[in-house]
């Protein structure tokens, strides 16, 4: 199984560390973002991982060089300009897509991972998941304040979102009572995704290289009948590391042992 760390953003909440480093390089309890997420990746089983990079993108190629990838097979895609994460997926396809294994791997579920995101969700249970409802996309979600709720139905499927508490919710499927989640940075993602996100982008007119958010195309293809599920993870530790006071709470709990890393 392989998996995308996405660390291309720029990180402007935890300035002034990012001034001088990107944010997968930011410590945390002395260990990187980076580092935390590989290791985690790591004991699930995943041992090729590809890192989309932007800001203080060689910071991240030597680093990963001078610690010999961890000992995992580590690809790097470089984006000029930041691409959001369905770009930046976009541009990792033939990562995915390609055989490069005894065992042909291109039909395979693969991991997304926030490089920001610490959490003890249990990956295997949530790749079980994923097969069992032969979903196109598993997105991890709990109940958490949040500006931007996505919307599942009975079922936990995707049915829309909701931008702001006060803001109408937007539906792309009809649902008698929907459930609000939010989103936690970790989706299970399978191959066939890639020729779907091609055809909606080729009727947008968007052939080339092309920045765009991934959730608004989850809801798309939600709409157009694909199957992404919700896997819910409210009795897991998680925190999301994008802020200063997140990072000193997120070293506490990581002293205490509350969460492994």
């Amino acid at each position: 199984m392989k998996a995308m760390i996405l660390a291309a953003g720029l990180g402007t909440r935890l300035r002034p560390l990012t001034s001088d480093r990107p944010k997968a390089l930011v410590e945390v309890a002395g260990r990187t973002l980076l580092e935390i997420t590989l290791r985690r990746l790591q004991r699930f089983g995943i041992s090729a991982v590809i890192i989309n990079v932007h800001h203080f993108a060689n910071s991240v190629v030597e680093y990963l060089k001078a610690n010999d990838d961890f000992g995992m097979k580590i690809e790097i895609s470089r984006e000029d300009d930041l691409l959001d994460t369905g770009g930046g997926l976009r541009k990792a396809a033939d990562f995915f897509l390609r055989d490069d294994s005894a065992q042909d791997s291109r039909d395979e579920p693969f991991l997304l991972h926030n490089v920001d995101v610490i959490s003890s969700v249990d990956l295997a249970a949530m790749v079980k998941f994923h097969r069992e409802q032969n979903a196109l996309v598993t997105l991890a979600v709990r109940q958490r304040e949040s500006s931007r709720q996505l919307l599942f139905d009975e079922s936990l499927q995707l049915c829309g979102r909701r931008v702001t508490e006060a803001a109408e919710a937007e539906m792309v499927c009809p649902a008698q009572q929907a459930q609000a989640r939010a989103f936690s940075g970790i989706h299970v993602v399978s191959p066939r995704i890639f020729p779907l996100m091609e055809a909606a982008l080729n009727k947008d007119g968007l052939h080339e290289e092309h920045a765009f958010p991934i959730i608004p195309m989850y809801l798309r293809l939600a709409g157009e009948g694909e199957k992404i599920v919700a896997f819910r993870t409210d009795n897991d530790y998680w925190r999301d590391l994008g802020t200063l006071a997140s990072l000193q709470q997120a070293a506490v709990d990581i002293e205490r042992r509350v969460v492994e890393t």
